[in-house]
């Protein structure tokens, strides 16, 4: 096989924080691929816009379902699941004898979309993952706080569990990162009120993009956008 695939971690959203090596394999692209929603650009997708060569065939990957099918729902598993094979068989016949680079945001082995191309490809192709800064990073950076100190306990929790699991692990852990916040804001507003946390959350949208915001949890109102992620910094020994 002369090609290869290659997971290529963007970064969290602006250009200017994506690494030399990614940058450096983006310009060269011959064969770009990226996840987006149907009738959208897709976030990967504008990151590198402007960075690829005037001749690079683009693959865009587009999911079959969204949110408005709960997770609960075997359809939903069905549908990505024959969706990423899919994309998975056309990347593959793609790498017998080109390079192929899929767009990733943040890091691509880091709750990414391309963690399910690399399980039915890793048998089958050859690989490169390159690292990249997460989106959760980008956000407690822009706090202007470290999110631990010392043996602080950091968890990464996802919004979509059930409250009783974010209450619980909301009171074990010194640092928390909540991830895939959107509808589920209310219960985990409700969560951090019965941990004793919420006057600690921030809520950080965009974070590193031109539209980043950043205020505490207790004083929004509204409906959170896809790119939020709320942060509870650390406060553990110091010297």
């Amino acid at each position: 096989m002369a090609g290869k695939v290659i997971g290529l971690g963007l970064g969290p959203g602006a250009q200017d924080l994506m690494s030399v090596r990614s940058h450096r394999l983006l310009q060269g692209a011959k064969h770009v691929a990226y996840f987006r929603k149907k009738g959208r650009s897709g976030q990967a997708r504008k990151i590198v816009d402007g960075l690829l060569a005037d001749n690079v065939v683009e693959y865009p990957m587009e999911y079959p379902v969204t949110t408005e099918i709960p997770f609960s729902d075997p359809r939903y598993n069905d549908l990505l699941a024959e969706f990423y094979e899919e994309c998975a068989a056309h990347i593959l016949k793609l790498a017998q004898s080109e390079e192929v680079v899929v767009l990733c945001e943040g890091d691509p082995f880091f709750y990414g979309s391309f963690m399910h191309l690399h399980a039915r490809l890793i048998d089958k192709a050859p690989i490169e993952v390159v690292p990249g800064i997460t989106g959760m990073s980008a956000c407690w950076t822009a706090t202007g706080q470290p999110i631990t100190w010392g043996d602080d306990v950091l968890t990464v929790l996802m919004s979509t569990l059930p409250e009783e699991t974010l209450v619980q692990r909301a009171k074990e852990s010194d640092a928390l990162v909540f991830m895939k916040i959107g509808r589920n804001l209310p219960k985990l507003r409700s969560a951090l009120t019965k941990a004793g946390k919420l006057d600690q959350a921030w809520l950080i949208e965009r974070g590193s993009m031109t539209n980043q915001t950043i205020q505490k949890l207790s004083d929004f109102e509204g409906t959170a956008p896809y790119f939020s992620i709320v942060v509870i910094h650390g406060h553990g020994r110091r010297p």
